[in-house]
């Protein structure tokens, strides 16, 4: 049996457990502080990390409750921020919840898939190159374009906030996913009224994006690509010759007529129709132009010495504007 003493002995064990495991334990520093927990690493190293950092005070204990209650494998790795006092359980709490450290990062419209892996893994989220292959992968929009060979057009422009150590496969999938809310369910449906699959819809976005800046053009740009296509006269997208020498690692700078002449199936100053897929990831209000293009008879467009662009329905009216370009061109020079 057990003595009195040794009752008082296990009752103070138990009271100092329960009080190691409930009391808030205050960070050293005042502005807190951020443990990194990379992936593979066991919940004892865990442990060791946060108290090492001053978040837990005793990791045994924890550790030793961790295993009564079979609790070992819930930990979550990653970048965590502690602040606020909290006790041994809302610590494991955290962890088990992955309630990770997220960062944000900008991806702006008009970027394309290289682009994007290089930005993301600029600010910090990953190996470009490992990027690039996750970005590959099309199982995520199997289901809405079946001819896809890749995620160009879908890693939809936005900011997010992303944890650190997040894996490839997943930030692609969050990019995605994020494309699928924007747009909604019935974009094929919007996409089919004007004329299009929502594959050529996205194609279509992204030039769209590429060729203005100015929302307010990108409906009447739309217009100008819908009637081309209609009348079966080429597109002749400058940016589709750009992306087309970049498939091909080829030096891009000012386009020359040799590059309008480049052999590619993207150069739309060579192919009828739409490029064979997207050219960057376009913004909404891209998307949304796209198949909703603006009223009109517009053919052509071309830069204009005001801003923006100048829309012409024939081609007398479009070489005027041609030359008012050039000769604003030359008087800056």
């Amino acid at each position: 049996m057990i003595g009195a003493a040794g009752l008082a002995v296990a009752t103070a064990g138990a009271a100092w457990v329960w009080w190691e495991l409930h009391t808030a334990h205050a960070v050293p520093a005042e502005d807190g502080v951020i443990v990194d927990l990379p992936r593979g690493m066991d919940a004892g190293t865990m442990l060791g990390r946060l108290h090492d950092a001053g978040v837990i005070r005793d990791p045994r204990v924890i550790r030793a409750w961790l295993v009564l209650r079979g609790g070992g494998d819930s930990l979550k790795a990653g970048e965590y921020s502690f602040r606020e006092p909290l006790s041994a359980l809302e610590v494991v709490d955290k962890l088990s919840r992955g309630e990770v450290l997220l960062h944000p990062v900008t991806l702006p419209e008009g970027l394309d898939l290289a682009e994007i892996a290089a930005r993301l893994a600029a600010a910090g989220f990953g190996d470009a190159t490992e990027l690039v292959a996750a970005f590959r992968n099309t199982g995520g929009i199997r289901e809405i374009d079946p001819e896809a060979e890749d995620l160009e057009g879908y890693l939809f422009p936005d900011t997010y906030r992303l944890p650190r150590g997040e894996t490839p496969e997943r930030i692609a999938r969050t990019l995605v996913e994020r494309f699928k809310k924007a747009t909604g369910p019935d974009y094929g449906e919007q996409a089919q009224a004007a004329g299009l699959t929502l594959r050529e819809a996205v194609i279509l976005a992204s030039m769209i994006e590429k060729e203005t800046a100015l929302p307010e053009e990108r409906w009447r740009i739309s217009r100008v690509f819908h009637n081309r296509l209609t009348g079966g006269i080429r597109l002749q997208c400058d940016p589709t010759v750009i992306y087309a020498l970049k498939r091909e690692k080829k030096e891009v700078g000012r386009l020359t007529y040799a590059d309008l002449e480049f052999d590619s199936p993207w150069n739309t100053y060579r192919v009828y129709g739409l490029p064979p897929g997207p050219i960057c990831s376009p913004g909404l209000d891209s998307l949304d132009a796209a198949v909703h293009p603006g009223e009109g008879t517009d053919l052509y467009f071309v830069a204009s010495p005001e801003g923006g662009h100048r829309f012409s329905s024939n081609l007398q009216a479009h070489l005027e504007a041609v030359r008012q370009w050039r000769r604003h061109q030359r008087s800056l020079q």
